[in-house]
């Protein structure tokens, strides 16, 4: 079906002369769609439009757009059934948004009214928008949600900022497709658990960057467009600022009657002087620096999120200023008389405070501090920018003075330096002091202002982008030095992550690595450091979060930290079963190994191999395919991720991590398995399995945790390791036949309702295949009464971003079992 479009549009493009102007205009009513082709009966329009395209540009952007997005739909649905949709929502696409014109055209009024009734839309854009968005249904929770996001976004932009007839057709027809997938193939049938799809945090924070973004991009559009007919076109004399067209100018100033009027005018040419590359540059700052401040906020910076706001709320005081003035208005409006000039004035109000209502609601989303003395580094780049432009143009100024009209002094140059960085659209009402004539003054007077906010967006953009230290590095390289005394078990690797904070024995030969939730003293593993030290780094820690008037709670331990913990007469419940597996006498052996010789047999014959790397050090294609796998993985959960004792991407980024790939021939990644270092008197011992991922789609190789697994046990075990742990799987246990107490019950009922959502009883079953030895690790805590706020800090601690709606549909999904 792709082809069959791409080779339809071109060859009757080249048939009827239409491949580098378009259609003539008596073919254009014959095979367009419009508000005229209709009246004239010519109907088919609406599903013959597709097949020709604007010009030379829109045939190469058509086809472009063709061979990246329909694909994804024919692929999906089968070339028959896509053409199908394609024709069904081109046409009834087509129809709903020229409904939409009749109306503008009946009931309201302005050159977008006027314009859209007199259109005829060509291209295919409508057509693969309609079935590409329909298909979207099918697609996986992460992809779905961000084509959907990023299609839907572009049609309104296109709408609100350019305002063709094309646009507003596109974008009806997308939306009619979103309809029609969400009814024929919305439901995945014969699923356990309804697919509740929730973003991540990390997706959250994509979300509203791209709106940010969204809202820094389309007044661009609208300066740059054809048209500049679109609702929203008016924006891009508060966003861009640009300045005044040659045309608007000339009416004015052929108006000009009284004194104010003709101080306009002057002012107006000045400006309509300076409009050169620089100029233009300055105007699209305010848009540079929401773009820089958007990818902060896919990085979860506070700092971007206060830039965000802050440059909204500049823009929409600016906006007041700007369409309030008489002058400004008369750019905007043009000359003569505007029945609803109040719609022009209060349109530049309405999106950046939307945004900034948006930011609000998502504030917590942005928590990221940056490192110390991050601002002070801003700070000084700023001042040393300024100094050296003012130092530069007063310089370079007096030197080419004879080049400006009239001829400034210092104190002239000092009194328009501030102005040189100011966008020209915004300098209403204020005349320039001197301008240039040649072509030396020229430069240093348009660029000087670039200069310097292309330096601050830069620093500005180098302070998002470095990452923060959770503690101080000394207080990690403390922790980190402890690993070696063996203390902590196989988990103690994970005292490393980030959001630990540490409490250090007085000895300082053990350390406590903890997060405080609600009043609660929330360890990761037990203590590390030396074992003979165990026992009174539990007593210190528990007086010390006395002290602090926390209640001390140590997560995921093993035998003998709750054995010093019950000397402190504190209990202890299972929370989670530990599986290990010893490596000097394993053997793939027996009946028992069926499954595990299985995957590794198979995936020879499929040539996917393992091989070991760490993040920092793998390819960027490699770690691209690793993020969209994990993504996809958290996407698919329709559920919260997990987070704590469970690592993601984030712990990945440490050379002492090692990940375990399986790539096939063409390096597609099918699985990907991280392991961290458990040592003892200084050297690594075993290894503990964390990070577990997998492609989901058709062509993911099946049984490829058995195959890394199995890969890393035999590695490891040649390079001297003693064992593999593989993990503890929380709220799931072997029932070894023990008494049952009332907390455990409970304990065991919890999983039981999670287990179709995040299956951690399934994951033990899996780990049984290895044949390995099982270790209970527990909750010790100091008091039963506690017990609330320890289960409130646990939830909190895994699932940090659970929000009221998402509890709710968590609470669905375990009430529906």
């Amino acid at each position: 079906m792709t082809v069959l479009l791409v080779v339809t549009i071109w060859v009757l493009g080249a048939a009827t002369g239409s491949l580098l102007h378009g259609p003539s205009p008596a073919l254009a009513s014959a095979i367009g769609a419009g508000l005229d082709p209709i009246r004239s009966g010519a109907w088919w329009g609406l599903a013959t439009s597709a097949l020709w395209c604007r010009g030379a540009a829109s045939y190469v952007l058509s086809t472009l757009m063709i061979v990246a997005l329909l694909p994804v739909a024919e692929r999906r649905l089968g070339s028959l059934r896509a053409a199908g949709l394609a024709l069904v929502v081109q046409v009834a696409g087509s129809a709903v948004g020229l409904l939409w014109v009749w109306l503008l055209d009946r009931y309201a009024d302005g050159r977008w009214a006027d314009q859209l009734a007199v259109s005829v839309a060509v291209g295919p854009g409508t057509a693969v928008v309609g079935v590409t968005l329909a298909a979207s249904a099918c697609l996986a929770a992460l992809w779905r949600r961000r084509l959907r996001l990023v299609l839907v976004i572009a049609l309104l932009m296109l709408v609100l900022y350019s305002g063709l007839i094309g646009d507003l057709l596109r974008l009806c027809t997308g939306l009619l497709g979103l309809a029609v997938g969400a009814l024929l193939y919305g439901r995945i049938h014969g699923a356990e658990v309804p697919v509740v799809s929730r973003p991540s945090r990390a997706e959250r924070r994509i979300l509203v960057a791209l709106v940010v973004a969204a809202s820094a991009l389309g007044p661009l559009i609208a300066a740059w467009a054809q048209s500049r007919v679109g609702p929203l076109s008016v924006l891009r004399f508060v966003f861009a600022a640009p300045p005044p067209d040659a045309a608007t100018v000339k009416q004015i100033c052929a108006a000009a009657l009284d004194p104010r009027d003709v101080r306009e005018c002057a002012e107006l040419q000045a400006r309509l002087r300076f409009s050169g590359v620089g100029p233009a540059l300055l105007s699209v700052m305010p848009v540079v620096l929401l773009l820089v401040a958007a990818e902060g906020l896919r990085r979860g910076r506070r700092a971007a999120w206060g830039l965000a706001v802050g440059l909204n709320l500049g823009l929409a005081a600016l906006a007041v200023v700007l369409m309030t003035s008489h002058a400004q208005q008369r750019i905007v409006l043009g000359v003569g008389a505007h029945p609803r000039a109040w719609l022009a004035i209060l349109l530049p109000l309405v999106q950046p405070l939307l945004v900034v209502v948006v930011l609000l609601l998502t504030r917590a989303r942005f928590d990221v501090r940056a490192p110390h003395g991050t601002y002070r580094a801003l700070l000084r780049a700023t001042v040393g920018a300024l100094v050296v432009a003012a130092a530069a143009y007063v310089a370079l100024g007096l030197m080419l003075r004879d080049d400006f009209d009239p001829v400034p002094g210092i104190g002239d140059l000092l009194l328009d330096l501030p102005l040189r960085l100011v966008p020209p659209g915004y300098l209403v009402g204020v005349g320039p002091g001197f301008l240039p004539v040649d072509d030396g003054a020229t430069l240093l007077y348009e660029w000087t202002g670039p200069a310097v906010w292309l330096v601050l967006a830069a620093a500005a953009l180098r302070t998002f982008l470095r990452s923060r230290p959770d503690v101080a590095a000394s207080d990690l390289a403390r922790v980190r030095a402890l690993l070696g005394g063996g203390a902590g078990g196989s988990l103690q690797y994970m005292a490393t992550w980030p959001g630990h904070a540490y409490w250090f024995g007085p000895d300082a030969t053990a350390a406590v690595a903890y997060r405080v939730i609600g009043g609660v003293a929330l360890t990761t593993g037990g203590p590390v450091g030396r074992p003979a030290s165990v026992p009174a780094a539990v007593a210190g820690f528990a007086a010390h979060c006395r002290q602090q008037g926390w209640t001390p709670c140590f997560y995921s331990v093993g035998a003998e930290v709750v054995t010093a913990a019950r000397t402190l007469g504190w209990s202890a419940v299972q929370v989670a079963e530990e599986t290990l597996l010893p490596l000097p006498e394993l053997t793939f052996t027996g009946r028992k190994w069926q499954d595990v010789r299985t995957a590794l047999n198979r995936a020879a014959k499929a040539g996917i191999a393992a091989e070991w790397t760490t993040f920092r050090a793998a390819p960027v294609g490699i770690t691209d395919q690793i993020r969209a796998i994990s993504e996809e993985w958290v996407a698919d959960k329709g559920l919260p991720e997990m987070g704590f004792t469970l690592g993601g991407i984030d712990e990945l980024a440490d050379d002492e991590v090692r990940l375990l790939l399986a790539v096939d021939a063409d390096r597609s990644v099918h699985g990907v398995t991280s392991w961290l270092p458990v040592r003892r008197n200084g050297q690594v011992i075993g290894w503990t399995l964390d990070f577990m991922r997998r492609r989901s789609d058709e062509q993911a190789f099946r049984g490829v945790m058995e195959f890394l697994i199995a890969s890393a046990a035999t590695d490891l075990r040649e390079e001297g390791a003693e064992f593999l742990s593989l993990s503890g799987a929380p709220l799931a246990r072997l029932d070894r036949g023990e008494p049952i107490a009332g907390l455990q019950k409970l304990l065991d009922a919890i999983g039981q309702r999670l287990e179709p959502v995040y299956g951690f009883r399934s994951l033990l079953a899996f780990k049984a295949k290895f044949q390995p030895e099982y270790r209970p690790l527990y909750l010790a805590y100091p008091d039963p009464t506690a017990l609330p706020a320890i289960g409130n800090a646990l939830a909190r601690a895994y699932l940090p971003d659970l929000r009221p709606t998402q509890a709710a549909a968590l609470a669905r999904a375990l009430l529906g079992r």
